[in-house]
């Protein structure tokens, strides 16, 4: 199916539909807090989230922007994926899109119940927030452009807050930028505006199996500063920490509902020669 086509196949309740109506019952409905903690300026910090739970990320005390890895938490090879989720949901995501995970599983990690920066829309530049466009902040390209190691870009803070986990850096993927600005310019180059959430803002999301997340605060704050030519600064005053609050829904709230099954291709990729009739 071309992709195109992917709105009338989710109004036609295909593979793509999202039930609403269950997933603003949960994020509305009863629950209770199992785990909170505040992830601080520049670091990074992995933590697990159980199926059918919700997990909520909070710009604590000002505006911030996240990092944000998942993967099932009981085989990490299967994780996020970027790049797919742009196609199949959006550029910059929102309430009701789904957060889809690498081939060969390719099916939905997690589902987004609640944005508090839902209404952002589109600015005068034509920057949205929540940004699968861009990626980490890195420190080979840091090293690459500017001569100098800096060690709590966000890649660097994912790899430290895995480690415990048994992964490594090359488990660590493209993110979502959740609480970051962004969009294509004229051009098409990518390019970065001020987040725009205000202490309090949230973003979150529901556990369609068992996860293991991980968030960096990235060292560019709220990305107010610049952080290349002539005017850049080291943007420290405009750091802010990023609160984690994970919720367990009411049982009752979870009634009909299922972990999504794996991508049901064979996966033979065509090895097996088919039989041909003799002529």
């Amino acid at each position: 199916m071309a992709l195109g086509a992917e709105a009338a196949y989710r109004a036609n309740g295909g593979a793509l539909a999202v039930d609403r109506e269950f997933y603003r019952k949960v994020a509305d409905g009863d629950r209770e807090l199992v785990d909170s903690f505040e992830i601080p300026i520049r670091s990074g910090r992995a933590w697990k989230v159980p199926a059918g739970h919700l997990c909520r990320l909070v710009t604590v005390d000002g505006p911030q922007v996240g990092d944000l890895n998942i993967w099932n938490a009981n085989d990490p090879r299967e994780r996020m994926w970027a790049a797919r989720t742009r196609q199949l949901q959006a550029a910059h995501v929102t309430t009701f899109d789904r957060l889809w995970s690498n081939l060969p599983f390719l099916r939905p990690l997690a589902t987004i119940t609640d944005d508090t920066l839902a209404d952002y829309g589109r600015d005068g530049d034509g920057g949205r927030v929540h940004d699968l466009l861009g990626t980490r902040c890195d420190p080979y390209v840091n090293r690459m452009l500017s001569g100098v190691d800096f060690d709590f870009h966000c890649h660097s803070n994912l790899v430290r807050a895995v480690l415990p986990h048994g992964l490594t850096e090359f488990d660590v993927h493209d993110v979502l930028n959740v609480f970051q600005c962004t969009g294509l310019n004229e051009e098409d180059r990518y390019f970065m505006n001020p987040c725009p959430a205000r202490p309090g803002d949230h973003f979150e999301f529901f556990a369609e199996t068992d996860l293991l997340c991980a968030l960096s605060t990235c060292p560019g704050g709220d990305l107010s500063v610049p952080l290349w030519g002539p005017d850049a600064r080291d943007p420290l005053d405009t750091c802010h920490p990023i609160g984690v609050e994970v919720h367990r829904p009411a049982p009752a709230l979870l009634t009909g509902w299922q972990q999504p099954r794996r991508a049901a291709y064979g996966g033979l990729h065509g090895l097996t020669l088919p039989r041909w009739p003799r002529g």
